[in-house]
């Protein structure tokens, strides 16, 4: 006697991956995903392969990991894809402390993000 599987959450036509505890503030984090949110995957990917923000390799990695869960586990077309959405959520903040002058101290923030990448196949048009 198991437990019954959970139905799965999104569409047959859906794959998601999740990058956890990126060390980027989730502003900064946001501007990246906007840049890709509604895109299709190569577009996606050509974006972040030229973008200066540091921290476009690791969504470029969670990009390339929601593209192979759609491939390998959903059974979708690659060349189909398009990102659907790209989300950003907090995660903890690292508070540190910065001496200064007279005896006094800074705080200093250091925060993580969570971001969150789903992927949809879209049937091509007929002409």
């Amino acid at each position: 006697m198991g437990k019954v599987a959970t139905p799965r959450a999104l569409p047959e036509n859906e794959a998601k991956a999740v990058a956890r505890m990126l060390r980027v503030s989730p502003q900064k984090l946001n501007l990246v995903a906007q840049m890709i949110r509604g895109k299709k995957v190569a577009a996606a990917l050509a974006d972040l392969e030229f973008s200066r923000k540091r921290i476009s390799t690791e969504v470029r990695k969670c990009l390339e990991s929601a593209i192979a869960n759609a491939e390998n586990n959903h059974d979708l077309d690659v060349d189909d894809l398009v990102v659907s959405e790209a989300f950003v959520g907090k995660a903890l903040v690292l508070k540190r402390f910065h001496a200064r002058a007279r005896g006094r101290g800074a705080r200093i923030l250091k925060p993580f993000s969570n971001l969150t990448i789903v992927v949809r196949e879209v049937q091509a048009q007929a002409a």
